[in-house]
């Protein structure tokens, strides 16, 4: 749940990382330049003020940062507002061998890489999609940000990466010890059975750029 700290905080380290006042990013926004003075956040009753769905889609706009940069911005400590670059490379390359290490981690030459803020996993990767198998949830050409790290339980969005060589982002549906059960989002897309010893690695989506 978003805090109305949190909020003010991304607008000023928005404006900060811009070169600009609070005042001054509103002004380069088309906003009123008193817009997010610090007095504008709260009433003189104590309640609390919140700046307008508008009002940041202006400001974003102006400065061209990202929604995930702007909420990137709202963690406190040193690693707000901190992007790294993360390796990424296209679904079809995925297939390939050197590419991934054996527990499904990137590895090898041939990634290109993206700024991304940081996901709390050092192995995360990001997979640009190529096909139909996720849609209407996923694109062809989106970028998903992938956790090799991160848990897989039922119901989550993973990328599968077999023995052969082939890569899918599908739905975890059920996990027994000999098989697992993925589903397209595609309902025109059939349900894949597939035995542990053909998987070469699972790992989570966490994130999605559309």
């Amino acid at each position: 749940m978003l805090k109305h700290a949190q909020v003010w905080r991304a607008i000023d380290r928005l404006a900060q990382e811009h070169g600009f006042s609070a005042s001054g990013l509103a002004r380069r926004a088309g906003l009123d330049p008193t817009t997010f003075n610090k007095s504008k956040r709260m009433t003189r009753e104590g309640k609390l003020r919140w700046p307008s769905t508008e009002s940041v889609a202006k400001i974003l706009g102006a400065t061209g940062a990202t929604l995930g940069e702007f909420v990137s911005y709202m963690e406190e400590g040193p690693d707000g507002g901190v992007f790294r670059n993360i390796p990424l490379i296209g679904m079809g390359q995925a297939g390939a061998a050197g590419f991934f290490d054996a527990a499904g981690f990137p590895a090898g030459a041939g990634w290109d890489e993206i700024p991304f803020p940081d996901v709390g996993d050092p192995h995360a990767y990001a997979l640009e999609i190529a096909g139909d198998a996720m849609t209407p949830a996923y694109r062809d050409g989106d970028v998903v940000i992938v956790s090799p790290t991160a848990s897989v339980r039922r119901g989550d969005r993973v990328i599968v990466k077999t023995v052969a060589g082939e890569v899918m982002a599908l739905e975890m549906r059920r996990r027994t010890a000999r098989k697992i059960e993925l589903q397209s989002v595609n309902p025109s897309h059939t349900e894949r059975v597939l035995n542990v010893e053909d998987i070469e690695w699972i790992a989570r989506i966490v994130w999605v750029s559309q």
